[in-house]
């Protein structure tokens, strides 16, 4: 009977284990857009002769983030000056690279020409770039379709354009989000063909309708629907067709200039959170209802607290905030109230990269190249911090115990 247990442990311990390496992080912040896990056991400390597996050089700067797909590593950088697609295997050799179309470079110390992350379906990668290249790719880099965006009207952002695609069962989807030329738009994920598409413009005050954030895909009364943040509003999109189902607005009442959305929005439970305000305020909205929710969908709202450029993460009905300067806040999704509020070590330096949660531990690109680390898990514990010896933008992705960071000139796989 004993011998019996230990075989029944040894296949479940053995299914355990399969079910644990088959974990993917298919788009920039995930399967569940919340840019954390709660599985796996990640480093809180590294150097080059401490808990670093590889790394691999890359080709050039880009500040997308590497997502990954049954251990395969898919990310966009220039190469030669031409947009690129280039895949990784497990252990950091390239598998392949696909050029798609001329760069256009990026503006800003910070941002790139590879801003926005590719996002996959376990069957194609589907990559855009800022200089309006779109494709869709085989998971073994063959160009199966390519648009380029620039038809849709000038890219008026200030900055360098960094949303990326997000997929429905159906389509991929782009929100290109500027003055008098916003647009949502769906494409068939086999062809490229446009779907629908719907504009999205908006009056604001200056800079108020650029926006850099990502949409989330949400449900809606049992329906795929889309959840966009730009122009000073927060609407809901059928997955159909792209018509609005519910729109809440009132993010900027004094009608002040250039508050411009950078970071996204996320989403817990079927609340959304919505930084605004440069950073000076966030915002919690019940999801649902039809037409304008703004009065009865806002649960509460905050002007001592949020984010401009890094995005929160969302750990069930707790979010993590990382202000710009390094503070970190963990709020309620429900009430807005603060669980605790802490700080990493100050510097002269930004954060614009976005936290990751995993492992109970916060990661914190800063954009030196310094990675700060918390123990999350009961509180706030800084742990530490890591120099990778080059700028680091882009958000670091865990997956099955190993840690992918992407650096200007480097993609490294830490793990303990």
């Amino acid at each position: 009977m004993r011998i019996y247990q230990c075989l029944v442990s040894l296949v479940v311990a053995s299914f355990a284990t399969v079910t644990f390496a088959a974990e993917n992080w298919p788009a920039w912040r995930g399967k569940a857009s919340s840019g954390s896990t709660e599985l796996g056991s990640y480093p809180a400390k590294w150097s080059d002769t401490e808990n670093l597996i590889w790394k691999a050089p890359l080709p050039g700067k880009g500040c997308s983030t590497p997502v990954v797909w049954e251990k395969k590593i898919y990310l966009t950088s220039p190469a030669s000056g031409e947009d690129s697609v280039l895949c990784f295997d497990w252990e950091g050799d390239k598998l392949w690279q696909t050029s798609l179309g001329k760069e256009r470079k990026g503006k800003h110390r910070n941002g790139s020409g590879s801003n926005p992350s590719v996002v996959t379906d376990g069957k194609s990668v589907f990559a855009l770039f800022k200089s309006g290249n779109f494709a869709g790719l085989s998971l073994k880099g063959k160009v199966l379709w390519k648009e380029n965006l620039s038809g849709y009207g000038k890219d008026t952002l200030y900055w360098d354009f960094g949303t990326s695609p997000i997929l429905t069962s159906k389509h991929i989807v782009v929100a290109l989000m500027r003055q008098n030329n916003s647009w949502l738009i769906a494409f068939e994920k086999a062809t490229g063909k446009v779907a629908w598409k719907v504009e999205r413009n908006y009056e604001t005050p200056r800079e108020g309708d650029h926006s850099y954030a990502t949409p989330i895909l949400i449900n809606h009364k049992g329906e795929e629907a889309i959840l966009v943040w730009g122009a000073e509003r927060l609407s809901a999109h059928s997955a159909k067709d792209g018509s609005i189902l519910w729109i809440s607005s009132g993010f900027n009442p004094k009608k002040k200039n250039n508050w411009v959305v950078v970071g996204s929005h996320v989403v817990a439970g079927d609340v959304a959170i919505v930084p605004f305000g440069r950073g000076s305020h966030i915002a919690g909205v019940k999801m649902g209802g039809t037409g304008d929710i703004t009065k009865p969908n806002r649960l509460w709202t905050r002007n001592d607290s949020g984010c401009f450029v890094p995005t929160p993460a969302v750990l069930g009905k707790k979010v993590f905030i990382l202000r710009d300067r390094g503070e970190v806040h963990c709020i309620d999704s429900d009430t807005g109230k603060s669980h605790w509020e802490d700080a990493f070590p100050r510097a002269s330096s930004s954060y614009y990269g976005s936290p990751t949660i995993a492992g109970g531990k916060l990661y914190a690109p800063r954009e030196d190249g310094v990675i700060l680390v918390a123990d999350v898990s009961n509180g706030f514990r800084f742990l530490g911090e890591n120099d990778m010896g080059e700028r680091v933008i882009a958000s670091p992705v865990p997956v099955s115990n190993r840690l992918l960071v992407r650096g200007e000139k480097h993609l490294f796989c830490l793990g303990e």
